[in-house]
Formats: structure tokens, C-alpha cells, sequence
């Protein structure tokens, strides 16, 4: 899934170039990819041959339309590689795309025209094929952008109508609130009373599908597979759970191994057979879901508890956030789980690190990938991923209330099809801010007023028709924004 997500990235980045006069064609052709990219994904069990395609049609792209970027830094290599022939292979290539073919047959056929040194830049590491191998085109007018957001401006598009649904189902701080991944009705939270909740929101009236119930504390983060079938859990009892989602039931209880309180959990990207967990005793440690035990050579102490992971979308790059206000990087052995530290920031001295987001962005607009950080004082930050190590340079920082309380934000995940690039967090002012990236002045793009108390998460569902936002009261608001916008 991540992959098919990458390639329809990389076809996004080039769309500029394609029928450039023609932008009606251009949403249409990114539509029909990503149609096509999702049902190749369904059947697709050979992970390896998609990321080979990956790396082939990157190639192809640049070889056709070219890179400005490459030449800027030097990168091209282009010892044995023919050009003429790329060319000749991008028309089969775009042909097949057309006719939904397997990617299998695509790379087995053009695979004898490529050097195996050539362009090896391309996918020397992790992040190359996403972040680095094609410059976005910058257009003032990004007519297909606009056709995609519906002819509106980044404002109307994080207008709300109001409250589609509330949730009070929980008797404690909702300390977290996610929609299942490329799912627009399903949405869990978990909460310091100990439970988690899965909740249906479309077709109305949302109600509660289950309560998961066995941690003996508060459960402090939570994540869903890649496949939506498992939710981990992690807890200040100690454990991590996986549930199963169909039955409602606990599959596997995981202790940690220093008997430590788990404040944060996330799954390898590309791989959930491995997840990774952050204690308070200062503790990042990857785990083997199947066997329930750590990686050898899995786990690493920072100065603080660990309040806060993520991954990068290859996989290869883990971060973690501290209540001492360092962020770390480190990078992850896909095979071995190993994991080695490479880089420390040090965001602001003893305020917490409470939420890390990471985003490869395709926007017109926003072009770096970036890391998005909470920290304890009263800004919320946007930093630049300037190394296939993790190392950070802060871009931009945007004011909200947080002083001590574990507030959290993401991004929004649409924001690669129109002007502008959005961000939202919670508050401790108890509302949600919307803030644009690619302002100078007065970011703020929309406020959410309707919680009583501190908002502590937030997340949009795959098609940004719902927002869900938790606070430290228990509820759980659903918010319905203005209109209806189609999705890919």
C-alpha cells in the first residue's frame, strides 16, 4: 500500500509536465492512476517487484521530462544509460499504465534496457526515490490543483458546517483519535480509563462498534495496521496489546521487558510484522509482533521519556521525542529491526516533545519533507528532513496554547492536490487550528471552537469530509466540513 502510494506521488510530481495545456486531462490521468494503483495494490503479494517498478519508472519520468534539480546537484550518472531507448520505453510504459497491467510484466519486460549502475543515485537510499530524485514544478496557476479541491481556496476548503457527531462514551482523557488508513467511516480512540473504542461514523448515526477492554491502566497511544485488521495499543501498565478488529478481542499481550510505562507506539511502515515502542524510562525499543519479543540490537536509551515516534514513509528512518525536548534519529534495518542512533536536535531545553508527524510532501507549494513537532511551548513547529540520516532544520513555527499537556497534530492528508499545504493541532485553549504552511502572514487558516477542555489529538479521514478531534474530558467530537469533495 505504501508503495502504490509513493509511486502515485512521483506520477503527481510530473504532472506539470504532462498535456501542459491541458489540465483537465491532467486530474483526470491522476485520478485514473490512482484507481488503478488500488486495485493493483488488493492483489499485488510481491512487495519487492512494486518497489522495483518504483524505482524503474522514476528513471523513465526523468529521462522523458527531465529535472532541474539533478543538474543543480550534480547528481546525474549517466555512464551507460541510453536515453534514446528510456524514451522509446516510456511510451510502453505509459501504454501498459493505461491498460491497468501488472507491474510484474512491466518490469520483467524493460528490465534488460536498464544499466545496472546507471541512475543508481535514484535509490541509493531510503529516501531518494520519494524525497529527492524529481523537483516539483511550481505553477502560480495549478489549474489541476484547483480542479481537484473543487475550484476553492484553501479556506473554503477547511470550512465546517459544524458537529456531524459527538462521542462521550469514555470517562477519561481521550489521549487519542485516529480514522482507520484509507478508510472515510471508521475512527478509534483510546483513553486513560484503560479502554479503546472503534467507532462508525457513515452511514449515520455513528455509534460505537466495540470497546476493547484489558489494559489495567490508562492507555496513552494507540495505532491501526497497515491493513486496518490489528490496532496496537501501548499503556502505563506496562503492556502493549494487539487487538484484533473484526472480533473485538486482544490477540496478544506484550510486557515490556523493564517493567516501564509505554507512552508511544507506531508500526513499521513497510513491514507491521515489526512495530516499535517508547517507554518512560527512556526506552525506544523494536518489537517482533508474531513473537511478541525485541530485535536484537532493537532498542536505544534517550536523555528523557519517550513521548512521541514516527517513521518515515520508506521505513528506513525512526524518530523519537523526549519530555527533555530532544528529538532523535535514528535509522532502522528494515530486515533486522536493528536500530542506530544518527542525530540529536534539541527543539527547546526541558520542554516536552509531545506529537512527531513526518510527511513527504508533493505540493506545488510545500516541496521539502518535513517533520511536524509539538513541544511544550506554545508553538507548534514545521522542520525540514535535509538528510537520509533524519537530520532537522526548522522551516516554520505556529503559535498555539500548550504548556504542559500532550498536545498533538498531523497533516492533512490531501494536501498535495491543491494550493497551499494545511497543518492542524490541538490546543490547550481547548480549540483546533488549521494553520497553512506556505503563508508568511497570519497562517491561521481556521479555528474550531465546541471542546470545554484542552483539544489533546486530532485526524482528518482519507477523503477530509470528517475531522475528529479528542480532549481531556472524554469527548470526542466529529466535525462535518462545508460541501462535498471527491476523493482520487
Amino acid at each position: 500500500m505504501a508503495v502504490w502510494q509513493q509511486v502515485l506521488a512521483l506520477d503527481a510530481k510530473f504532472n506539470a509536465y504532462r498535456s501542459p495545456n491541458n489540465p483537465q486531462f491532467r486530474t483526470l490521468y491522476i485520478r485514473r492512476r490512482s484507481q488503478l494503483l488500488r486495485e493493483n495494490a488488493k492483489n499485488e503479494k510481491d512487495a519487492s517487484s512494486r518497489k522495483e517498478y518504483l524505482r524503474l519508472r522514476a528513471q523513465l519520468l526523468n529521462s522523458r521530462y527531465g529535472s532541474p534539480a539533478f543538474s543543480d546537484q550534480g547528481s546525474i550518472k549517466s555512464r551507460s544509460f541510453s536515453l534514446r531507448s528510456i524514451s522509446r520505453n516510456t511510451e510502453s510504459l505509459e501504454s501498459m499504465i493505461a491498460a491497468g497491467n501488472d507491474t510484474r510484466k512491466f518490469y520483467h519486460h524493460h528490465r534488460r534496457h536498464l544499466s545496472s549502475g546507471s541512475f543508481k543515485y535514484l535509490y541509493e537510499g531510503p529516501m531518494k526515490h520519494v524525497y529527492d530524485s524529481i523537483e516539483v514544478v511550481p505553477t502560480s496557476v495549478a489549474e489541476a490543483s484547483k480542479a481537484m479541491a473543487g475550484g476553492k481556496s484553501l479556506s473554503e476548503n477547511y470550512a465546517f458546517t459544524g458537529m456531524h457527531h459527538i462521542f462521550d462514551q469514555h470517562s477519561a482523557s481521550v489521549t487519542s483519535v485516529k480514522f482507520a488508513n484509507d478508510d472515510r467511516s471508521r475512527v478509534a480512540c483510546c483513553s486513560l480509563d484503560g479502554t479503546l473504542s472503534i467507532c462508525q461514523v457513515i452511514p449515520p448515526p455513528a455509534t460505537v462498534i466495540c470497546m476493547l477492554k484489558g489494559h489495567r491502566a490508562g492507555v496513552t497511544d494507540f495505532v491501526w495496521s497497515l491493513s486496518n485488521d490489528v490496532i496496537l495499543s501501548v499503556s502505563l501498565d506496562g503492556t502493549a496489546r494487539l487487538w484484533d478488529v473484526a472480533a473485538g478481542t486482544c490477540m496478544r499481550v506484550i510486557e515490556d521487558s523493564n517493567n516501564s510505562e509505554l507512552q508511544c507506539c507506531v508500526f513499521q511502515p513497510l513491514n507491521n510484522n515489526m512495530f516499535v515502542t517508547g517507554s518512560s524510562r527512556s526506552q525506544v525499543q523494536v518489537m517482533n509482533m508474531s513473537t511478541g519479543k525485541g530485535y536484537k540490537g532493537g532498542s536505544s536509551k534517550v536523555t528523557g521519556k519517550v513521548n512521541a515516534l514516527t517513521f518515515d514513509a520508506s521505513g528506513h528512518i525512526l524518530w523519537a521525542g523526549d519530555e527533555r525536548g530532544a528529538v532523535y534519529s535514528f535509522t532502522v534495518d528494515v530486515a533486522t529491526g536493528k536500530l542506530t542512533k544518527t542525530r540529536r536536535l534539541t527543539v527547546s531545553e526541558g520542554h516536552p516533545i509531545t506529537s512527531l508527524s513526518a510527511r513527504a510532501w508533493i505540493s506545488r507549494e510545500a516541496r521539502d519533507p518535513c517533520l511536524l513537532v509539538n513541544c511544550c511551548i506554545n508553538s507548534l513547529s514545521l522542520f525540514r528532513i535535509v538528510s537520509e540520516d533524519g537530520a532537522l532544520q526548522l522551516k516554520k513555527s505556529f503559535s498555539i496554547k500548550q504548556r504542559s499537556l500532550c498536545i498533538k497534530s498531523t497533516f492533512c492528508p490531501l494536501m498535495s492536490f491543491r494550493q497551499g499545504a494545511c497543518v492542524i493541532s490541538g490546543s490547550e485553549d481547548m480549540c483546533v487550528y488549521f494553520f497553512d504552511v506556505t503563508k508568511e502572514s497570519k497562517p491561521c487558516v481556521n479555528k474550531l471552537l465546541g471542546h470545554s477542555a484542552p483539544v489533546l489529538d486530532v485526524a482528518f479521514n482519507c477523503d477530509e469530509s470528517l475531522l475528529a478531534s479528542c480532549d481531556a474530558n472524554g469527548m470526542v467530537i466529529i466535525w462535518k466540513r462545508e460541501g462535498k469533495q471527491g476523493t482520487l
